[in-house]
Parts: C-alpha cells; sequence; structure tokens
C-alpha cells in the first residue's frame, strides 16, 4: 500500500468517526410502526429506505395516519420516506394513533418471532434535537389524550392486591400477596424469552415499575372510554393517545442494565403488546401505534410535541380589516344595490306599460291583426 492509499483509508476512518460520534451525540433509538394485520395501514419492511428516519418524518406519517395533510415544508426526501412508510391510499387511514416512548433503552429485540414488534415496521431513528414539534389542525377535529395526565395521581392512590391480580392473571403469571400488608407481596411473570420475571412490593424500585405500568394501563382504559363516547357522537374527529413509559430507569438503577431490567424491558413490550389489542378491538382494527425507544438523558424530555394551528374564522377577519379597504368593500356594495334597484325599477316600469297598451289597444278590422295581408 502506497502513501496516497494509507492517507485515503485514514481520512475515511477519522470521517466515519466522527459521523459516529455525531450521531452519539445527537442520540439513536428505534421507532416500531404497530399495525393490523388484516387491515394495513403501513408498508411492510421490504425496502431499506425506511430503515432509517428522522423525527420529522415520523411526525409527517402521524399526521398523514390522522387524516390531515402533512407540512407544506416537507422535502421531496421525506415525502419519498413516507412513500415507503404508509400505504398509498389517501381514502383509507386509521384516523387513531397511539404514540407511546418508552425512555431508558435504545432499542428492543423481539424475544419471539410471534411477538407483535416482530411483524411491525422497525427504523432507527437519528435525534439531531431532543423534540419536534407536529402541527395539527384545530381541536375540533382532533381529540388529544395524554396518557401521562394521571400519573402522579395514579402513583398517590395506589392500588389493590386484587389489581396486582388481575395484572398477573391478564399475562398469565400469579401474585403472592402478603396477609399483613397489602401490595406488598410478590408478581411472577413468565416471560416469552422462556424466563420469569419476580418483582417483589415491598422495594422500592420494583414497586414504582409496576406503578408506572399500573398507571399506563389506566390511561389507556380512559381513552378507550372515551373513544367509546366521541363513536356515539356524530361529529367523529380523528384521535391521538400520547404518553411515554420511563419506569424502566428505575429498574436500571436498581439492578444495572441486564438482568431485572432486561425482563423488565420484555415485560413492558409484552404490555403494550396486549394494549395495543385492546384498542384496535375498541378502534375495530383502525388505528395504528408509533412506539419509540430512547434512551433519554431526562425523564421530562419529550420526543413529539403536538402544536395546534388554528385557523381564524371569515367573520373575524372581515370585523379586523379597516382603513381604505374597508371604504372600498363599502362603495362596491352601494355600487351593487343601486344597479339592482334601477334594474329591477325599470324592469317593474316595462311590464306596466307592456300591461297598459295590450289592454287598451284599439281592436279594429284595420289594424295589422286582423288584415288579410298575403305574403307572397
Amino acid at each position: 500500500m502506497n502513501s496516497r492509499s494509507f492517507t485515503f483509508v485514514i481520512s475515511l476512518l477519522l470521517i466515519s468517526s466522527l459521523f459516529s460520534l455525531h450521531a452519539k451525540a445527537d442520540g439513536a433509538g428505534s421507532v416500531f410502526f404497530l399495525d393490523n394485520p388484516s387491515h394495513p395501514f403501513i408498508r411492510p419492511q421490504l425496502s431499506s429506505k425506511a430503515d432509517l428516519i428522522s423525527l420529522m418524518d415520523v411526525g409527517a406519517a402521524m399526521s398523514v395516519l390522522l387524516g390531515f395533510a402533512p407540512s407544506p415544508s416537507l422535502s421531496a426526501e421525506s415525502s419519498s420516506k413516507l412513500n415507503e412508510v404508509l400505504v398509498p391510499n389517501p381514502f383509507d387511514r386509521p384516523r387513531a394513533v397511539f404514540l407511546l416512548e418508552v425512555k431508558g433503552v435504545e432499542g428492543h429485540v423481539a424475544a419471539s418471532d410471534k411477538d407483535l414488534f416482530s411483524n411491525a415496521l422497525r427504523s432507527t431513528v437519528i435525534y439531531n434535537k431532543n423534540e419536534v414539534d407536529i402541527h395539527l389542525p384545530d381541536q375540533d377535529d382532533l381529540s388529544v389524550v395524554s396518557l401521562d395526565e394521571l400519573s402522579s395521581s395514579n402513583l398517590d392512590a395506589g392500588f389493590s392486591d386484587k389489581e396486582l391480580n388481575d395484572f398477573a392473571s391478564w399475562l398469565g403469571g400469579s401474585y403472592l400477596a402478603n396477609t399483613l400488608e397489602t401490595f406488598n407481596g410478590e408478581l411472577s411473570i413468565p416471560l416469552k424469552s422462556g424466563g420469569e420475571l419476580k418483582l417483589d412490593m415491598s422495594k422500592n424500585a420494583d414497586r414504582e415499575f409496576i406503578q408506572s405500568l399500573f398507571s399506563l394501563i389506566r390511561n389507556i382504559q380512559r381513552a378507550i372510554e372515551l373513544h367509546q363516547d366521541l363513536s356515539a357522537n356524530v361529529h367523529n374527529p380523528a384521535e391521538l393517545m400520547s404518553g411515554s413509559f420511563s419506569g424502566i430507569k428505575v429498574l436500571q438503577e436498581k439492578y444495572g442494565i441486564d438482568g431485572v431490567a432486561r425482563q423488565g424491558l420484555e415485560l413492558v413490550a409484552t404490555s403494550v403488546s396486549k394494549i395495543f389489542d385492546s384498542l384496535q378491538t375498541a378502534h375495530k382494527g383502525h388505528i395504528v401505534g408509533v412506539i419509540f425507544f430512547k434512551e433519554s438523558p431526562s425523564s421530562e424530555e419529550s420526543t413529539l410535541n403536538v402544536k395546534f394551528t388554528s385557523q381564524p374564522a371569515a367573520r373575524q377577519l372581515q370585523e379586523k380589516k379597516s382603513g381604505p379597504a374597508t371604504l372600498i368593500i363599502a362603495e362596491v356594495l352601494l355600487v351593487r344595490r343601486t344597479l339592482a334597484w334601477l334594474t329591477g325599477i325599470i324592469l317593474l316600469i316595462s311590464t306596466l306599460l307592456g300591461t297598459y297598451f295590450l289592454l287598451y289597444m284599439p281592436i279594429t278590422r284595420d289594424t295589422l291583426l286582423y288584415s288579410n295581408v298575403k305574403l307572397d
């Protein structure tokens, strides 16, 4: 290898190192698009173009799935990316999106071929900035349910042993209650990977993790009840359910990245799959899940923020007009009304004169009407 080739290789290594450092500084994660297998709204992962996606592209995809047009400033590359993600049918959109950000992990590997995430469209997200705004129409056309609104009240309210027992049965596990104190027993959940997750509710980390998961499930139930109320109305707006889950960080701080924390992540993935099945049933298949897995440095940090862009009414615009424009409009209205009155008066006079001459026309044989004129 000559010196020129060696210099070229070193340059390539330096450039790739800079790019990797930049991506690491910005942060990376994974996004999964959960879909209805019998009525898909998302394309299958057949093209490598969908392997890398930006937050702006995810926001534009969510706007289209909700039935709204994406931002006019969307680039041609992003538009091409949307064609790789969405099914090309503008008249068939779910108009409901379940957005959830699981914080504390960079990605999720499906533990089983039967896992819902294994059949989902997965893309790697590069976070060039911490958050991106999603601009959507006014709230009259969209119903937004925050899955984080009741998190603090849920944690303060506590949970009963019956709820823990129902939760364990829901996941095929069991709960051994403590006879001396409620919410202080042992929870055992079988995992699809073949292991078993055991959580002791007497430990603060295990308790906080389960409480966060319970809070998410309660808010999902509230969102389903709201959807049933909206379905009964004539005006059926689009629905966006958004929230975050950061309970994994509690297990990571207590037990480390591997072990119990990884088993807890698998439990979260299984719970999200069953939650999405409940949403599919409630929405009759017309809903798409957008699930983020991101290692966020701050639990308060959000990935996508919803911003409403309301259009002012035409009456309000007219009231705000002043100055020469108002005078011009008044002059135009005056001219139009004057022409309308003059035309009406002329037609009325013409009608009266015509009627008068017909009624008082002399009936003689000398008139042209009664003359025997022969035209050769």
